[in-house]
């Protein structure tokens, strides 16, 4: 009764569906649910005390998270976690530290599997006038050493720059639909210190000669190091020396 009080307070404080969506996340990531089952569009109203406009819209927002299902006549159903749509910027928030910190061990794997690739592939592609911008990018994070906040943003943009040279679509879209995922784990490898970042610099520098010199496993291999490079940095705190 008691934790029912406090996420009906806190609710009321923004009744808005995203806050209503958020509580419950959170609840079914802590397994507080009676086998699988949600709470229905007349539940979530009489809770926390808001109309069933808003119920509605909550179970909508957690439905395209593919949080919930809602099956005919209604009965709510939280699908398994697995399932769930950790693409979406709102789990960032939502969910617990521990589960986030998962989140980007598994998003280095991923990064692990592709950017090499990527970067082999943009070395065989890449375009004098896209080597120009990351010259530019590249010049600048020499200079935003001392700005963590605004080096992350060109960081972010360097990577993407490989991955639209590597002419792929598909890989291009998963890369992008990430990137709160690689904005989240960059905070944690960059560390903000000049020191974490001016290596981070000289990292992205030898991907960008592999890249200049249109070197494809020099590109690969200069790639592999640098997200490799970053794996004890997200390895889970009791594991790290």
């Amino acid at each position: 009764m008691h934790r029912r009080q406090e996420s009906t307070d806190a609710v009321k404080v923004r009744t808005l569906p995203v806050q209503v969506a958020a509580h419950l996340t959170r609840r079914f990531v802590n397994g507080e649910t009676e086998e699988g089952r949600a709470p229905s569009e007349l539940d979530i109203s009489r809770e926390f005390g808001v109309s069933r406009v808003v119920a509605r819209e909550t179970l909508k927002i957690l439905a395209s998270l593919d949080i919930v299902d809602i099956a005919q006549g209604r009965r709510v159903v939280v699908r398994p976690q697995a399932e769930w749509d950790y693409l979406s910027p709102l789990l960032a928030e939502w969910l617990p530290p521990e589960h986030v910190d998962g989140l980007l061990r598994e998003l280095l794997q991923m990064r692990e599997l592709l950017e090499p690739e990527l970067a082999a592939m943009a070395a065989a592609a890449i375009t004098d006038e896209t080597l120009e911008r990351m010259r530019t990018e590249l010049d600048r994070m020499a200079s935003l050493e001392s700005d963590p906040d605004a080096y992350l943003a060109v960081d972010h943009e360097f990577h993407m720059e490989i991955c639209r040279a590597a002419n792929n679509r598909i890989l291009d879209r998963i890369m992008y639909s990430a990137r709160w995922l690689g904005t989240a784990s960059r905070r944690v490898t960059n560390q903000g210190s000049p020191e974490s970042l001016r290596k981070a610099t000289e990292a992205h520098a030898r991907i960008y000669r592999a890249l200049e010199s249109r070197d494809p496993d020099a590109a690969r291999a200069a790639m592999r190091e640098h997200v490799q490079g970053n794996a004890p940095l997200l390895a889970p705190k009791e594991k790290q020396g």
